[in-house]
């Protein structure tokens, strides 16, 4: 009784993607895009105003993200149900889930900073929900590196002013500093690098908070406003370069780093890293649409391999080393085999919704003729990508049982999430393309360019089956020093604040100013500055103005 209780929130959620999907397909009938505005007050002709933009895009990436949380709300009824707090985390995640929304569906600069900061405190509280040392640390990460985008865009609001707008989905040609502005806040919060070491930092949050967080919320925010900002004017040549070096470098740390680490949920926050620079790597091809495309099937199959997991750990009583989880899929077959699939999508294996989304877009860099190093970065990426996770399956779902496990009986509350989503990461890339043709792109490309991209993927699954990468990196697992940069960033900085503090002190304190430069004088005026209850403070009070004022004219 008391699971039905907690389960109004995911049928809440669900119907509220069902609702937005009837507004997408009437969107799809009539092929209109509605902007509903509501003019908060006018600054020198500008008009400041609230705008809420209804379209294909908008509403099928609202449809998603709903859908995907009410799967991941109903299996935090059961992975949540002993928590004391319960209601607490459900209510701080429906607010994460709302922010996400109001910035998916905003069309100004107001709207994008109410859903923007919301992502930020939200996931700030639902990071340090366990408040442990390792929960704050990764908290305060997120939200010092979040804190760089807000400053980013808060910054452009006054280039927004200056250009007559403030509406940043009808943007120009001519806009392309501001645009830019906007590309370097969105790789704040879509974890590029510099600024990557929050995303695994990030794991110490709930299983239910990493699937929402991973798969269709927090990281897919900066790289949603850059597909709203490119939708009708393609990036600038200085914001494509950044997109395409951002994003590969990001694919293939987040690649490299995985294939040294043995946490299963860490390994999986590092493969959400290197599917972020593939989109990226998208956007700096000025191909959004194709971003966007694997924007949705990435979050489909993301938030099954975090579930998927998540069923793991209940098994296994929270044992997240992958070394001490070999045969554990022998008891939970269900789990296992859509952990299987969800992996397999990361590595855009055939016939799965991954491969119509990851494999076009190493396509269309082969075709576009980009820069050779950036391509070259990311096959190298691909073949980390097929290493890392056949790694993991041969050690979680292929390997020998290491120890006896009893698997609890799975509840429809964690079943059924696993299987719609399940639906989604097979055929959702099918599906997506058949109903917006805008979702598919026409790739020509030599027989042997072909044949590149998947031997590149071979061998990176060869090397995973046959390595076992025991060996670790200090430097991989720290995303080349990236976390402790951060993290201890305070420690750094603390030699300058002291200095700042003296000087602000010296100038604060006339006396301590007056002491240090004028020596004798200096307890004078400390003593003058003391305020007695006697009459003859107005007199020292006079006399102190008087020697001032003799001191400055003798000085300067």
């Amino acid at each position: 009784m008391a699971l039905l209780s907690k389960a109004r929130f995911p049928v809440l959620l669900a119907f509220t993607s069902a609702l937005v999907g009837c507004f997408l397909w009437g969107c799809y009938i009539i092929e209109s895009v509605q902007i509903y505005e509501y003019e908060l007050f006018a600054l020198s002709s500008v008009s400041l105003s609230f705008v809420v933009v209804l379209d294909k895009i908008s509403l099928s990436f609202g449809a998603v993200v709903t859908f995907i949380s009410a799967c991941v709300f109903t299996f935090a009824c059961k992975y949540m149900e002993e928590d004391v707090f319960f209601y607490r985390f459900i209510w701080i995640l429906l607010a994460f889930v709302i922010s996400m929304n109001l910035l998916i569906f905003s069309g100004s600069v107001f709207f994008l900073l109410l859903g923007w900061d919301g992502l930020g405190i939200t996931s700030f509280a639902l990071i340090v929900y366990y408040q442990s040392h390792e929960s704050l640390s990764a908290g305060f990460q997120t939200l010092m590196a979040n804190r760089v985008g807000d400053a980013l865009i808060v910054a452009g609001s006054f280039l927004f002013l200056c250009l007559g707008q403030y509406s940043y989905v009808s943007v120009t040609s001519e806009m392309g500093g501001l645009v830019l502005l906007l590309c370097v806040a969105a790789t704040t919060k879509s974890a590029q690098y510099p600024f990557s070491s929050w995303l695994p930092a990030a794991m110490a949050a709930p299983t239910p908070v990493s699937a929402l967080v991973h798969s269709s919320t927090l990281v897919t925010a900066g790289i949603y406003l850059v597909i709203r900002l490119s939708h009708n004017v393609p990036l600038s040549e200085m914001s494509s370069t950044l997109m395409l070096l951002c994003g590969a470098v990001t694919c293939l740390l987040g690649g490299w780093a995985a294939t040294f680490e043995n946490d299963i949920k860490k390994v999986i926050a590092l493969s959400t890293l290197s599917q972020l620079g593939v989109m990226v790597f998208s956007l700096g091809l000025c191909l959004p649409s194709l971003a966007l495309f694997h924007l949705y099937t990435h979050a489909l199959f993301k938030a099954l391999l975090f579930l998927a997991a998540g069923a793991i750990l209940l098994t296994s009583f929270g044992t997240q080393d992958i070394r001490l989880l070999g045969g554990v899929g022998l008891s939970m077959p269900l789990p296992m085999v859509l952990f299987n699939v969800s992996s397999l999508c990361l590595i855009g294996a055939p016939f799965l919704s991954a491969f119509y989304s990851k494999h076009l877009i190493l396509e269309m860099a082969w075709k576009s003729g980009t820069n050779i190093v950036a391509l070259a970065l990311m096959l190298f990426a691909t073949a980390m990508t097929a290493k890392y996770v056949f790694r993991t399956l041969k050690a979680v779902a292929w390997g020998k049982m290491i120890g006896p496990g009893v698997s609890p009986p799975l509840t429809l509350f964690v079943s059924v999430p696993m299987l719609l989503l399940g639906v989604g990461a097979v055929a959702g890339g099918k599906l997506l393309t058949s109903l917006d043709i805008s979702n598919t792109e026409a790739a020509f490309i030599p027989a042997g360019a072909g044949l590149v991209i998947s031997l590149v993927t071979l061998a990176g699954a060869v090397l995973g089956l046959l390595l076992e990468g025991v060996r670790s990196s200090y430097s991989l697992s720290t995303l080349f020093f990236l976390a402790p940069t951060f993290s201890k960033s305070h420690k750094m900085l603390t030699p300058l604040t002291r200095i700042l503090g003296a000087v602000d002190y010296g100038w604060a304190e006339p006396a301590v100013l007056f002491k240090n430069l004028l020596g004798p004088l200096g307890s004078f005026t400390s003593k003058t500055f003391s305020w007695p209850n006697s009459p003859s403070a107005f007199v020292r009070l006079g006399l102190s103005f008087l020697l001032v004022g003799i001191a400055y004219t003798l000085i300067f």
